[in-house]
């Protein structure tokens, strides 16, 4: 009888490691997540009431200060308000960082974190200052080598 995981066996062998189930970036080379259909429902339920704009307009006050003194701005309208333009805020965690992260200030800085020997993981933050609105926009691994095609939103390497 041929053993699992062996050709013609019928199980493959799998590996688990803790890092997957607790919900740990544990691949310096994992791809690119977009947040745009979590984006879009939630302001398809604000829009139509079913979301107060208690329940969506909640950013605390440190990703308020973080967004006007280091955001970059999108030319994006707040889907929420409608008269402020969002600006993009970049976290990166990794080892050898805060607990907390750190906030991406400048393009140079982002680029030190892509040619780091260790790998991080890049999340980024569209937020409102006007309203409060805040989502996670998309993240991303860096450094280790990893390719440079997550550098670019989903939006630019499209052309929408």
């Amino acid at each position: 009888m041929p053993r699992a995981g062996a050709p013609g066996g019928t199980l493959a062998a799998v590996s688990f490691r803790p890092g997957p189930t607790l919900g740990v970036q544990t691949s310096p080379t994992g791809g690119q997540v977009e947040y745009a259909l979590a984006k879009k429902a939630i302001v398809r339920d604000f829009k139509k009431g079913r979301l107060s704009r208690l329940d969506v307009c909640d950013a605390h006050p440190e990703l308020l200060r973080a967004a006007t003194n280091l955001g970059r701005t999108t030319g994006e309208r707040c889907p929420i308000c409608e008269d402020v333009d969002l600006v993009d805020l970049t976290f990166v965690f990794g080892s050898k960082l805060p607990s907390g992260g750190r906030v991406v200030g400048s393009p140079a800085e982002l680029n030190r974190y892509w040619r780091r020997k260790d790998p991080v993981v890049c999340y980024v933050v569209e937020v409102c200052c006007g309203c409060r609105w805040h989502h996670l926009t998309r993240s991303y691994p860096a450094g280790a080598g990893v390719e440079a095609v997550a550098r670019k939103s989903l939006r630019d390497r499209t052309g929408r």
